[in-house]
């Protein structure tokens, strides 16, 4: 059974499902859209046009939804939307999108830890961890179970490819490639993510194939484009091959090298 703590202040037109858990002093804008199940401890905000699927949980302090901090910011709807069994700790802060008509999107399965920040027309995919204080600038893209390391730092329009990881107060200016592991300030791609690409899987064949790949990308002198040339001549067309080659190609940013 859901309950509203009575300290709370719930918009009148706010959907909120009988099941959800809104702790005290939370605050729930007039145009949000609650899934069933969500839970909001306590003195939690949410504000705009922002929608959260089920079963979210949203701890103290946490502020999603609300106005970005983008100076170029003219007006309009903008929007934020979130999918399910995400988790965002304390002092969390998810910002909506800039220009009329943007979304800020996150997906599901996501556990995003103390003091991280999402800002404005950033998009999130599935099982991705931030760990404290890690921080997003605007239109960051970040694929599937990706993680960023506490204290990093991602420099806005940057991607971060699927399986990677990104090591703790690493700066973040170019784009980190899939299935890879990036540290430093900058940040350079160091290694194949062994330890992700075990945990979720990747066979022994296209392991060995993506440190072939990181060695041709990093380590041989070639260039981006000749390098991409041999892993497709090379390699075998795995999956994780191809979205490497993809990724690196359609990067505007350039890689981090």
């Amino acid at each position: 059974m859901g309950f509203i703590h009575s300290s709370a202040v719930v918009h009148p037109k706010a959907q909120v499902p009988s099941d959800c858990s809104i702790g005290p002093f939370c605050v729930i804008g007039e145009n949000v859209l609650l899934g069933q199940g969500c839970r909001l401890h306590s003195h939690v905000v949410i504000d705009g046009h922002t929608t959260l699927g089920r079963e979210n949980e949203i701890f103290p302090f946490a502020s999603i939804g609300l106005k970005t901090q983008d100076l170029k910011w003219k007006g309009g709807i903008t929007r934020t939307e979130i999918g399910d069994f995400n988790s965002f700790r304390e002092n969390v802060t998810v910002n909506s999108a800039t220009a009329d008509g943007e979304v800020t999107v996150i997906g599901s399965h996501n556990h995003i830890l103390a003091y991280s920040h999402v800002a404005h027309n950033v998009t999130v995919g599935n099982h991705v961890i931030m760990s404290n204080v890690a921080t997003l600038a605007g239109h960051v893209m970040v694929e599937d179970f990706a993680v960023i390391g506490g204290l990093a730092a991602v420099h806005q329009f940057c991607r971060i490819g699927k399986m990677s990881i990104i090591g703790g107060c690493s700066k973040v200016v170019q784009d980190v490639p899939p299935f890879m592991l990036a540290d430093g300030n900058p940040a350079q791609t160091r290694t194949i993510n062994k330890v992700g690409l075990d945990r979720n899987g990747i066979s022994d064949e296209a392991q060995s194939a993506l440190k072939q790949a990181f060695k041709l990308l990093f380590r041989e002198g070639l260039t981006i484009s000749n390098a991409l040339d041999r892993i497709e001549a090379n390699l075998p067309r795995l999956p994780e091959i191809q979205h490497l080659v993809q990724f690196t190609r359609a990067s505007g940013r350039g890689i981090s090298k």
